[in-house]
C-alpha cells in the first residue's frame, strides 16, 4: 500500500493498457497511475514496451511535476484497464506481489516455439527464421495489453549471449512491434549473420533492415531495436574490432552521424527524396538486393560538426528568409515588448493580420504565412480588437489568422507545449500574449527560471518550425529594455520595442539579426466605435494607423551620407518621372508621388551593395527617411513632406 492505494492492483491495471497510445492519451493514463499511487519509474517501465518509447528522460520530463491530486483520479486508470480486458482479481486480504517482480524474459522465451519460415513477417521482409521464435497459437501471453499469440519473437542478447529482453513482432497489418515491459535492453542487440572475421558490420534499427543488409552483402548486421539505442550498440560492438557502418532510416541521419563522429564509424544514407522512416529493407524491396549492395558499398565519413567554409562558399549561402523583411525572420524566437498602455497588443495583432494576409506592414514587405494568436489576457478585449480591425479595414480579418483564447497554457508544461504545437501545425507564426501569463509563477529576474522559459519557447519553436513571438512587458526603467533577466534578449533572433510619450507612440527594431536596428516608426491608435451599450455608453476599441502627422512635427535635416543620402538625392528625379495612376486620396492634390514598390524598383540599383541586398537596403532607406520626417508613406504610396 502507498498513500492509501494498492499499488500492485494499480500496476496490474496499468500493464493491461497498451502503452502505444497517442501522446495525450498516454499522458492521461500516466496521471491516473500517479493518482493511484504509482511512481514515475512504474510509468517508465510500462511505457518502455511501446514502439514510440522515447526513453526515461522523456517520461521523467512529462510526469515529474504531476501530483497525485492533480485532477485526474485513479478511477480513470481502472476504467481504462477494464476497457482493455483487465480482470480485477484483487481481494482486500490478498498478499501483494513484490514490487520488484518483473516479466521473466528467459521463461517467456522457453515457452515459445521455433519460428516458422512461413511466418507472415518473415515472408513479407524476405527474411529467415534462424535464431527466432514465435508465441504459440492460443497462448494467454499478453504484452502491454495485447494478445501476442502467433507473434514473432526476437531475442535481445549481449555479445556474450546473455538474454536481456524480447521484442514481439505481429504479422503484417496486425499491429506494431512491442518490447517486453519492465525489462532492460542493457547493452543487448541481435546479430544477423556471423560477426567473427567479418569485413564490416552494419548497424540498423530493426531486423527487417538487418536481413536486407546481410542478404545483399553477406556481411553481418546488428539490430539496435530502435534508433535511440544505436549509440549503445555501437559501444558494445567496438570491442570486436570490426569496422562499423551505420544505416539509419530516413529522418535519423543526423543522430547516426553524431554517433559515427564520436566512435569513428561510417554512414550510409538512404536517398534524400524518400519519406520519413524509409529504410534498407524498403530500398531492397523497391530496387532489389543488388542495388542495395551497391548503395552499401560506398559508405561515407560523417560530416564534421564544424565545417570550414571558404569566403566564396559563405557568400553563396542563401539569404535569411523574413516574415517581415528586416524586422522579423521566418524562423526563430522574437519578442515585442513595451510598457503597459503603449499599444503593444494592438501592434502585435496588426502585425499578425498583415502576415496572415500577406500585405505590407507599414512600409515593410511581408511573406504570407498562417498565424496563430494565443491570447492569454482576456477573450473579450481581444474580440473587440479584432472587431475594430475588421471595421477599420472594411473587411474581415484574414482566414489565415486563428486564435487560441479562454484556454490555460503553461509554457513550462511539456504537455501544453506539445499539444499547442500540434494544434499549430503548419503555422508560420505563433504569438504568445503575454509571456507573463504563459509562464505563471516564475521569477523573471532569475537566470535559472529565465533559462527554463527560453528552452521551453525554443522547444515550441522547434516543433512548429516557424517564428514564436513573445509579447512581453518593458522593465521599470524602460531604457533598459525588457523586464526580467537579460538572457532573454540575448536568446532572441529579433525584438520590437513599443514606446509611448503621451499620445505619441512609436515602435522600433530593438534587435534584428542581419537587419537594421533602431528604425523608429511612429503610429497611433485610432478609436473605432463598435456599438452602444443598453445604457447608452459607446463600445469602442482601437486600430493601428501609421502616424504621418508626427513626421511633419519633427522634420529633420537631410542625411549627410549613406544609403539614405543616395536615396534622398535621387528621389526628386524619381518622383518627377513617376506615374500617378492609381494615386490614393490621401496624397495632397498636386503633390508628386510614387508607389512604394515602384520607388524601390527605381532606387535600388543606385545603392553600392550586393544585388541581392539592394531591395532590402532601399526599403530601409525609405523607412529611415520617413522616420526623419522627410517623407510621407501611406496607403502604399510615398511623397516628400
Amino acid at each position: 500500500m502507498m498513500n492509501g492505494h494498492d499499488t500492485e492492483r494499480a500496476r496490474s491495471a496499468l500493464q493491461a493498457i497498451p502503452a502505444d497510445l497517442p501522446r495525450e492519451d498516454w499522458h492521461r493514463v500516466g496521471r491516473a497511475a500517479i493518482a493511484a499511487g504509482l511512481d514515475v519509474d512504474a510509468i517508465d517501465a510500462w511505457s518502455s514496451a511501446a514502439p514510440n518509447y522515447k526513453g526515461a528522460k522523456d517520461v521523467q520530463s512529462a510526469f515529474r511535476s504531476i501530483k497525485p491530486d492533480g485532477g485526474t483520479g485513479p478511477g480513470t486508470l481502472f476504467h481504462l484497464a477494464h476497457h482493455h480486458g483487465w480482470k480485477d482479481t484483487a481481494k482486500p486480504q490478498r498478499q501483494a506481489t513484490p514490487r520488484s517482480a518483473q516479466p521473466d524474459a528467459a521463461a517467456i522465451w522457453e515457452q515459445c516455439e521455433p519460428a516458422s519460415p512461413l511466418h507472415g513477417y518473415i515472408v513479407a521482409k524476405r527474411g529467415n527464421a534462424e535464431g527466432l521464435r514465435q508465441v504459440p497459437a492460443g497462448s494467454s501471453l499478453r504484452i502491454a495489453g495485447h494478445d501476442v499469440s502467433g507473434w514473432l519473437v526476437v531475442p535481445c542478447r549481449t555479445l556474450a549471449g546473455e538474454l536481456q529482453t524480447l521484442q514481439f513482432i505481429p504479422p503484417p497489418g496486425a499491429g506494431k512491434k512491442l518490447n517486453l515491459a519492465g525489462a532492460s535492453f542493457g547493452d543487448g542487440l541481435h546479430i544477423v549473420g556471423e560477426i567473427a572475421d567479418a569485413a564490416c558490420c552494419y548497424v540498423v534499427e530493426g531486423i527487417g533492415q538487418a536481413w536486407a543488409c546481410w542478404q545483399a552483402t553477406g556481411q553481418p548486421a546488428a539490430v539496435c531495436f530502435g534508433a535511440g539505442r544505436m549509440g549503445a550498440v555501437v559501444k558494445a560492438i567496438k570491442a570486436q574490432a570490426v569496422p562499423l557502418v551505420l544505416v539509419p532510416d530516413v529522418g535519423k541521419e543526423a543522430q547516426a552521424e553524431a554517433i559515427a563522429r564520436e566512435h569513428g564509424c561510417q554512414v550510409v544514407r538512404m536517398p534524400a527524396d524518400k519519406p520519413a522512416n524509409y529504410d534498407a529493407s524498403d530500398y531492397a524491396a523497391e530496387f532489389g538486393a543488388d542495388a542495395l549492395e551497391v548503395l552499401l558499398s560506398t559508405p561515407a565519413e560523417p560530416e564534421r560538426r564544424y565545417k570550414l567554409r571558404t569566403a566564396a562558399e559563405l557568400a553563396a549561402l542563401p539569404p535569411l528568409v523574413w516574415l517581415v523583411r528586416g524586422v522579423l525572420p521566418a524562423e526563430g524566437l522574437a519578442a515585442l515588448f513595451g510598457a503597459s498602455g503603449s499599444g503593444k497588443t494592438f501592434l502585435a495583432l496588426d502585425a499578425a493580420a498583415a502576415i496572415a494576409e500577406g500585405r505590407r506592414w507599414f512600409t515593410y514587405r511581408v511573406r504570407p504565412a498562417p498565424v496563430v494568436y494565443v491570447g492569454l489576457e482576456g477573450e473579450a478585449g481581444l474580440s473587440q480588437r479584432v472587431q475594430a480591425w475588421d471595421k477599420h479595414h472594411g473587411r474581415p480579418a484574414p482566414e489565415g489568422l486563428r486564435f487560441v483564447v479562454s484556454q490555460p497554457f503553461d509554457l513550462l508544461q511539456p504537455d501544453d507545449v506539445a499539444e499547442l504545437a500540434e494544434a499549430c501545425r503548419g503555422a508560420g507564426l505563433v504569438v504568445l500574449d503575454t509571456l507573463n501569463r504563459a509562464a505563471p509563477g516564475v521569477d523573471e529576474n532569475s537566470s535559472q527560471d529565465m533559462g527554463r522559459i527560453i528552452e521551453a519557447a525554443a522547444d515550441l519553436q522547434r516543433r512548429i518550425g516557424g517564428l514564436v513571438l513573445l509579447i512581453h512587458h518593458a522593465g521599470k526603467d524602460s531604457t533598459k529594455g525588457m523586464r526580467g533577466h537579460s538572457s532573454l534578449h540575448a536568446a532572441l533572433d529579433a525584438a520590437i520595442e513599443v514606446r509611448r510619450d503621451g499620445d505619441a507612440r512609436e515602435w522600433r527594431i530593438a534587435k534584428s539579426k542581419d537587419g537594421a536596428d533602431a528604425e523608429s516608426i511612429p503610429f497611433r491608435l485610432e478609436v473605432v466605435t463598435l456599438g452602444i451599450e443598453p445604457d447608452g455608453t459607446p463600445v469602442s476599441s482601437c486600430a493601428v494607423v501609421a502616424d504621418t502627422t508626427r513626421a511633419e512635427v519633427r522634420k529633420a535635416l537631410p542625411p549627410k551620407s549613406g544609403n539614405q543620402r543616395i536615396v534622398w538625392d535621387a528621389l526628386p528625379d524619381v518622383l518627377k518621372k513617376a506615374s500617378r495612376e492609381g494615386m490614393p486620396e490621401c496624397v495632397p492634390a498636386g503633390t508628386p508621388c510614387i508607389g512604394v514598390e515602384a520607388a524601390i524598383d527605381a532606387l535600388r540599383g543606385r545603392l553600392p551593395c550586393e544585388a541581392k541586398r539592394q531591395t532590402e537596403r532601399a526599403q530601409q532607406a525609405l523607412t529611415g527617411l520617413a522616420g526623419r520626417g522627410l517623407l510621407h508613406i501611406e496607403g502604399g504610396w510615398l511623397w516628400l513632406a
